[in-house]
């Protein structure tokens, strides 16, 4: 088995653990383990921590270290150097919202398993040429919803997918029933106010509402 296989199993693995990965913009560290902690529990243990804040290596850190059952990741993935950073940090899978030459040659490269995101047909085969089968759609929505990606599973049969951007608990079932879907990713769980607040109770019970929606396999 090549590397990018075996790195893409890892990823199938991961997608499959819960209909929903909540994707986290974290501004205190403080907040990650107990965050990490209430999802864990609701039922959505993996959990994409997006480089968009400086807390971000850090609240991954934290999270790697003392939150049992949770697969932690990082999202917002644009170069080597964020690939590498993460990878020190604990993480066990992360997520770009597209793709670059460089980046790709950098994923090939480090043992961190990459699940790239595409916004359209050409990029999706594209990545299946250089052996990825695990995509995410990014921006989801704005990118033409689920009816577009409901099209591409007959043109691209061996493709999967983890449709992300504009995605919440209200239209998350028109992604989860396509064939070529396993799962999507959310900010939902994880609202500013309840983060500030340290509502843990709330993200927990937001977790398993996401857990119940239901899979397509």
């Amino acid at each position: 088995m090549s590397s990018i296989e075996h790195k893409q199993q890892q990823i199938e693995t991961t997608m499959r653990l819960a209909p929903v990965i909540p994707v986290v913009v974290i501004d205190d560290a403080r907040a990650a383990v107990p965050m990490a902690r209430a999802l864990v529990a609701g039922g959505t243990p993996a959990i994409e921590v997006t480089l968009r804040t400086p807390a971000a290596l850090e609240a991954i850190r934290a999270i790697a270290a003392e939150v049992e059952g949770a697969v932690i990741g990082v999202g917002t993935v644009l170069s080597a150097r964020d690939l590498h950073a993460a990878l020190q940090a604990g993480a066990r899978f992360a997520v770009s919202p597209g793709v670059s030459p460089h980046l790709l040659d950098a994923a090939d490269d480090c043992e961190l398993p990459l699940l790239p995101g595409v916004a359209t047909a050409s990029e999706a085969m594209s990545l299946l040429e250089r052996g990825y089968r695990h995509l995410k759609f990014f921006p989801a929505v704005p990118a033409g919803g689920h009816k577009l990606l409901g099209a591409w599973a007959s043109p691209l049969p061996q493709l999967r997918f983890c449709p992300t951007g504009g995605i919440s608990l209200t239209n998350a079932a028109d992604f989860l029933v396509l064939p070529n879907v396993i799962c999507v990713g959310g900010s939902w769980l994880t609202p500013t106010d309840k983060l500030v607040a340290r509502d843990w109770a709330g993200i927990e019970l937001l977790a398993r509402e996401a857990a119940g929606l239901r899979q397509s396999g």
